[in-house]
């Protein structure tokens, strides 16, 4: 009698974090699909640029493999820097976590491998990615990347 209630408390325990797991969007293993809309009234503090910017992603939770494009129009200057930071949610800033090192012409593609903190908060919606312009230093163009 012990031993079935073990089982039953560890597998109750079980369902418990797979619905957490569930509940954030991302499921325990595979291939997650992200995606961002990148906008100047996104930016922290926000701006009045009418550029716009989207980014498709999808990240293997088993190899923590990023692959990433990022396309964007109208900006006020030729992309400077591109880079997803974190941690922050919407609103707040953070510091660089990877930088887009593959030429800043759109569409920018990308591969990475994220360590496991990085990839929490990826999953987590604690990250996001931005461009910068001569005109907009801090950053022209900003979206929160989250799970499609």
């Amino acid at each position: 009698m012990e031993q079935l209630a073990r089982h039953m408390i560890s597998g109750g325990l079980l369902s418990c974090l797979l619905l957490a797991s569930m509940a954030q969007g991302a499921p325990l293993g595979g291939v997650v699909g992200l995606q961002s809309t990148l906008a100047g009234g996104n930016e922290v503090p926000p701006n009045t640029s009418t550029a716009t910017g989207s980014l498709d992603a999808t990240f293997n939770q088993d190899s923590r493999v990023l692959n990433y494009s990022l396309s964007y129009s109208g900006l006020s200057g030729p992309a400077k820097g591109g880079h997803f930071h974190g941690p922050a949610l919407a609103g707040a800033n953070a510091e660089v976590v990877l930088p887009l090192i593959e030429g800043l012409q759109s569409p920018i593609k990308g591969t990475a491998i994220l360590t496991p903190s990085q990839a929490a908060d990826l999953l987590a919606g604690r990250w996001y990615v931005n461009l910068h312009t001569a005109a907009h230093p801090g950053g022209e163009i900003r979206g929160q990347v989250g799970v499609r």
